[in-house]
């Protein structure tokens, strides 16, 4: 008995402080995820028996720390009082404001607050506060995507299987986007790594062993065609001033009046004989890079062993799922071993003293990952005396005669394959350079010389006479 009189009491109490201060609650509409770019209204309610003081929103940053006012609407100074009702007069009133972002950014993502106040029912002079919040999350859907092999150039391997990793790169996202791998257009079933292997033999050993065929060297030495052969048994030609009529080629291989490309030598068209003893199994492991902007870069990594008989021209493709995007988003890379390398040559007609640029400039096929490319100087140094030069171009500073007829060849491989080809250099006579050759003493004589001792010769005589 004794209780319930006090809850009757408590109820009394109640009805008169709020008969006294008015009542007011305040609510913000929830809303769902909004995407950069959408138009957002942010709607706050609130209801109420008293006179309306003011309406601020803020915006909350820093943790709560800081808030910033982005809306205020203050009855003392507004010219509308068609909602003011006699305090006296016990009514409720239900308002509603808005704040519309017309364009909403990532930086707008995060707490706003609406805060309303309304005068005490009892003075004027005192003021009854009540607020409400809401979250407004903002996506962004990623803006990028591309796919990339880790740590190439890489050569080709025959002897030994050797791992592969794959790398898809999406950045913008917010949240971070879903990766996943295809190949031939079908889903990649994964074995998930909390870490990427720290050395090349971390797949290898979690996977069944394959089997190695042994091999003799001689079966996967370089097939060299006749010409190449004849050149190096001969060694270079000697520079002459026709350097056309000392050369014998065949007139359809000639590229130009001065290079000679020769037919491509396939060599390493033959893929290593490994046998795998199961289907290939993928790892997987992906990393999250936050960005200054809000958005999150994610890294995914396949990694596999690689054969070449089975990868090379495999279609492999990256794909994302993020729920901003309406359909997925995707790159794809196919596996392609070099073939082909196209040779260019400047200047065209090179002459003595001139700087040769002998370059790679594309290939046959389109051809992923990016090739290692090694030049060398068949049956000989280069003209640095250096033994192989690594680059897409090779470049021969001040040729002399001496090179003329030299063959070069340049190895393009990648994990996948690799291929030869060959050009040879045509050096003609510079006429700003006297021609001359080199005698067993050492003694240099020439066309000029020659002159020379003949019109002494005729002025001895002349004297005499």
């Amino acid at each position: 008995m004794r209780t319930m009189n006090s809850l009757r009491l408590c109820f009394l109490l109640w009805d008169l402080l709020d008969a006294v201060l008015g009542y007011l609650t305040v609510s913000i509409e929830p809303l769902p995820p909004v995407v950069v770019g959408d138009a957002v209204t942010l709607k706050c309610n609130f209801k109420t028996d008293g006179r309306m003081r003011e309406i601020v929103w803020y915006r909350v940053t820093d943790g709560g720390t800081i808030k910033q006012k982005i809306f205020t609407f203050d009855a003392m100074f507004s010219t509308n009082y068609s909602h003011m009702e006699n305090y006296r007069k016990r009514e409720d009133l239900v308002y509603q404001s808005t704040v519309r972002l017309p364009e909403v950014r990532i930086s707008d993502n995060g707490p706003y607050e609406c805060h309303v106040g309304i005068y005490d029912r009892a003075t004027r002079e005192k003021v009854v506060l009540a607020s409400g919040n809401i979250f407004l999350n903002v996506m962004s859907p990623p803006i990028s995507i591309s796919v990339i092999a880790a740590d190439t150039p890489a050569p080709f391997s025959r002897y030994q299987a050797q791992n592969f990793t794959l790398v898809c790169i999406v950045s913008g996202g917010k949240p971070a986007p879903t990766v996943y791998f295809k190949r031939d257009g079908e889903l990649i079933e994964v074995v998930p790594l909390p870490e990427p292997p720290s050395g090349a033999a971390g797949l290898q050993d979690s996977r069944a062993a394959r089997n190695l065929l042994t091999r003799d060297l001689d079966d996967t030495k370089l097939q060299k065609s006749l010409s190449l052969l004849d050149v190096e048994d001969r060694g270079g030609r000697p520079y002459t001033e026709d350097p056309l009529k000392s050369l014998t080629p065949d007139p359809g291989l000639l590229f130009s009046p001065a290079t000679e490309i020769i037919p491509e030598t396939v060599v390493s068209r033959e893929f290593p004989r490994w046998v795998h003893n199961m289907e290939p199994v993928y790892y997987f492991h992906h990393t999250h890079i936050p960005l200054s902007d809000g958005t999150v870069e994610v890294r995914a990594m396949l990694l596999w062993t690689l054969n070449p008989q089975i990868d090379n021209e495999a279609l492999f493709s990256c794909e994302v799922k993020h729920p901003a995007l309406s359909m997925p988003m995707q790159a794809e890379v196919t596996l392609v071993a070099p073939k082909g390398p196209k040779i260019m040559m400047t200047p065209t007609r090179a002459r003595v003293g001139d700087t040769v640029r002998i370059l790679v400039h594309g290939f046959q096929n389109e051809v992923f990952p990016e090739p290692l490319f090694t030049w060398t100087r068949v049956g000989s140094r280069l003209l640095d005396g250096s033994a192989e030069h690594d680059g897409k171009e090779l470049v021969l500073e001040r040729v002399p005669a001496e090179l003329n007829g030299s063959m070069y060849r340049c190895t393009a491989q990648n994990p996948l394959g690799s291929t030869d080809t060959h050009t040879r250099l045509i050096v003609f006579e510079n006429p700003n350079i006297p021609r001359g050759t080199e005698d067993s003493n050492g003694s240099v004589t020439s066309h000029n010389g020659f002159r020379l001792i003949l019109m002494l010769t005729l002025t001895v005589i002349l004297e005499l006479t």
